[in-house]
């Protein structure tokens, strides 16, 4: 078994198309009309045949509660693996990404958590050797 697709509730699907793409860096995979929505799937060009993240419109009405207490208590939706996240959050800083937790040095992981500016937070890691 593997991961397939991970869904990434979002309040606009353009806007939340425009920031993982031209600021994180994913590439869209899948942009499919479906009625009043879109299905929208990305792909890390390292891995273009790997896992899908899905942005999801966030719709169902038990969605926003459920994000506003995530960010509330600073917790992350999800989590990308990067090389580098000093690198990583020195990049997004100068594109104007607002960062909730600065790169801090966890254990085994070095981790930033950054606004998606879709009413999510997001987890950078590095792994340590």
């Amino acid at each position: 078994m593997k991961i397939n697709l991970h869904s990434m509730m979002v309040d606009d699907q353009d806007k939340a198309l425009r920031f993982y793409t031209e600021v994180l860096g994913f590439e869209v995979k899948h942009d499919i009309p479906m009625g009043e929505f879109r299905w929208i799937t990305l792909v890390s060009p390292e891995d273009r045949d790997g896992p899908e993240l899905v942005l999801e419109p966030d719709q169902h009405p038990a969605a926003t509660p459920f994000k506003q207490a995530l960010v509330a208590d600073g917790i992350p939706y999800t989590s990308f693996a990067v090389d580098d996240v000093q690198a990583e959050f020195d990049r997004l800083t100068a594109q104007g990404v607002h960062f909730t937790q600065p790169p801090t040095d966890m254990g085994p992981v070095t981790t930033a958590v950054l606004d998606d500016t879709c009413g999510n937070l997001v987890q950078i890691a590095q792994h340590k050797a």
